[in-house]
């Protein structure tokens, strides 16, 4: 998604040069002890790992996190095995992801149903090695827009069908953004996904600026549907590093470096992790569900 780790050092200079807002959500009623449950909670992934000694700062911005289940996008190593009980202590809901198979990776001689079903059993058994409840969602990582060739469907199609009959459910991240496929005609990644397979949940990335509202952080973000695609139950509002063709109206609100950090509440003397991460939406604090009874 997008994501890598950086020096400390360059991170703190960044922040010290180009400060960016933070936007904290504001009851609105006359009772000041009356709590208004959040429309939308605020949430991040990210590649890497943050580390233990981070999750209590992070908590205070962030109701769930991303959980990779095998190496994410370019990367070599998955630093979040065995993580979910600390993260669970730590008061976190899932976001949890499985980086699945590119078009040029669904060539011959594999056949793209089979490695649809084997990926998804690869899935299966790192969610249950990992501690996740059967219900929990299992979000594909789909990277690549436009319309969806049909080597693609069948691999979505067989991920989805596998999934779904362990006992855990499939879900998948693609874009929500319209792409254009000839002149006056466009096709948004998840609605053709949705036609074609049995997708039920889907975690949308739409960065633009508007309706993105940059790399800020929102005690009450805009929901989900704010995305553009109304079914979306996860939105990915904020990549980093940013895309600058579709983020220059909210440039200011990224680092001078392009990449979205940790905030930091003022007055804290703790040491923010230094790694990327991206800012999501969600309808729930767990939007896998991925924390079941404990």
């Amino acid at each position: 998604m997008f994501i890598a780790t950086v020096l400390l050092l360059n991170f703190c200079a960044a922040f010290s040069t180009n400060p960016r807002p933070t936007k904290l959500y504001a009851s609105q009623s006359a009772n000041a002890d009356t709590v208004i449950k959040p429309q939308a909670y605020l949430g991040f992934d990210s590649n890497d790992y943050p580390g233990d000694a981070s999750l209590p700062l992070l908590k205070q911005t962030f109701a769930f996190t991303g959980f990779w289940l095998n190496s994410p996008p370019g990367a070599k190593s998955n630093s979040w095995l065995g993580k979910r009980a600390i993260l669970i202590q730590a008061g976190f809901g899932f976001l949890v992801l499985f980086n699945g198979r590119t078009e040029s990776q669904l060539r011959l001689p594999a056949l793209p149903t089979e490695l649809g079903t084997s990926d998804a059993e690869l899935a299966v058994k790192a969610a249950r090695y990992n501690g996740f409840p059967a219900k929990t969602v299992i979000f594909l990582d789909q990277e690549e827009g436009g319309r969806m060739l049909p080597v693609q469907i069948e691999y979505l199609v067989s991920w989805i069908q596998r999934v779904n009959s362990s006992g855990y459910v499939a879900g998948v991240y693609c874009s929500g953004m319209r792409a254009k496929e000839g002149k006056d005609q466009f096709i948004v990644t998840a609605d053709d996904i949705r036609d074609r397979t049995d997708a039920k949940y889907f975690f949308v990335y739409n960065d633009s600026c508007p309706p993105s509202p940059g790399c800020v952080y929102l005690k009450n973000p805009p929901g989900p549907a704010a995305s553009g695609v109304a079914y979306a139950v996860v939105w990915q509002f904020a990549q980093s590093p940013r895309r600058r063709e579709f983020t220059k109206s909210c440039s200011r609100t990224y680092m001078q470096d392009g990449a979205c950090y940790p905030p930091v509440p003022r007055g804290s003397n703790v040491t923010p992790a230094s790694f990327f991460l991206d800012l999501d939406s969600a309808t729930s604090p767990d939007p896998s569900n991925g924390r079941g009874r404990d």
